[in-house]
């Protein structure tokens, strides 16, 4: 009985969404022949052009199921990889306390509320002018901030800020920065006397704590999170020094682990009007 055979109008034909190109002898013949072919079967160059093109097509479709799944596979190790470089991100993570520490960010709006913590914190009130006085020391601390992040290399000097942590977050203290610490590689000769076989240290400073979030065990994690970066950077000693009468700090930092070594001289302190410091030292176990 005879077939019909329809042949393809046009040079290509969509399959799939796809548009696959026809073999050059199709489309000669094509131009040639009529609409509608009448024969006893199907040529057998009908049936491979046929072939052929389902064959590509499905040849396309499998490459692109493949760069599918190369696609899926990838944005998984992304996922993975950001997962992995978010945990790094945080030196500590404390759920017992619900805070957590990081690097600061060097962007203007988190500089500012660096400068505003530790300026609030260190600031001495004065009877006349004062809201004026503590914007200058603000700008003061701001400027020093600047001039550390632009003039030390990352591997020397670390601003830490400690933030509440996801399952903590409370709407006091939800995306607020409620504590900070500055972390700097020195080689002072009058430190390193009390320190055997070492050449450098980490020198601890500038520790602060927001007013409204004190007593809060912030600064306890925030000098944990001192300690991580030691052991990240290759450090054996964390030095800070503290002034002899607050013994606030002091306790603080003795219960972390830091030993008395010496105390300010008196011509250091008194002579010029310093109140003395004291200064102390703790040895990593690494």
């Amino acid at each position: 009985m005879a077939q019909m055979v329809l042949s393809y109008p046009s040079t290509t034909v969509k399959y799939g969404g796809f548009s696959i190109g026809r073999p050059p002898w199709e489309r000669r013949k094509s131009r040639s022949a009529s609409g509608v072919h009448c024969c006893s079967c199907s040529s057998t160059k009908e049936k491979e052009v046929e072939m052929g093109v389902f064959s590509k097509v499905e040849n396309v479709r499998k490459s692109s199921r493949s760069r599918e799944i190369i696609k899926e596979i990838d944005d998984d190790d992304d996922e993975k990889k950001e997962e992995e470089e978010e945990k790094l991100d945080w030196l500590v993570v404390s759920e017992e306390y619900g805070w957590q520490v990081r690097r600061l960010v060097v962007e203007d709006g988190e500089m500012r509320r660096v400068a505003f913590v530790q300026a609030d914190a260190f600031h001495t009130p004065v009877l006349l002018f004062n809201d004026l006085f503590f914007e200058f020391f603000k700008a003061e601390v701001l400027s020093g901030l600047l001039y550390k992040l632009k003039n030390s290399p990352p591997s020397r000097y670390a601003c830490l800020v400690a933030e509440p942590t996801t399952t903590s977050s409370t709407r006091e203290s939800q995306g607020k920065l409620v504590g900070v610490v500055d972390v700097t590689v020195q080689r002072d000769a009058s430190v390193l006397q009390h320190i055997q076989g070492a050449q450098e240290y980490l020198y601890i400073s500038g520790l602060a704590v927001s007013k409204s979030f004190r007593r809060r065990k912030i600064a306890s994690v925030l000098m944990k999170a001192c300690e991580m970066l030691a052991i990240l950077w290759g450090f054996e000693y964390l030095v800070l020094r503290a002034y002899e009468e607050d013994s606030g700090a002091r306790t603080l930092y003795s219960k972390a682990g830091y030993q008395l070594v010496s105390v300010d001289p008196p011509w250091m302190s008194s002579w010029i009007g310093r109140k003395p410091r004291v200064l102390m030292i703790k040895r990593l176990n690494i």
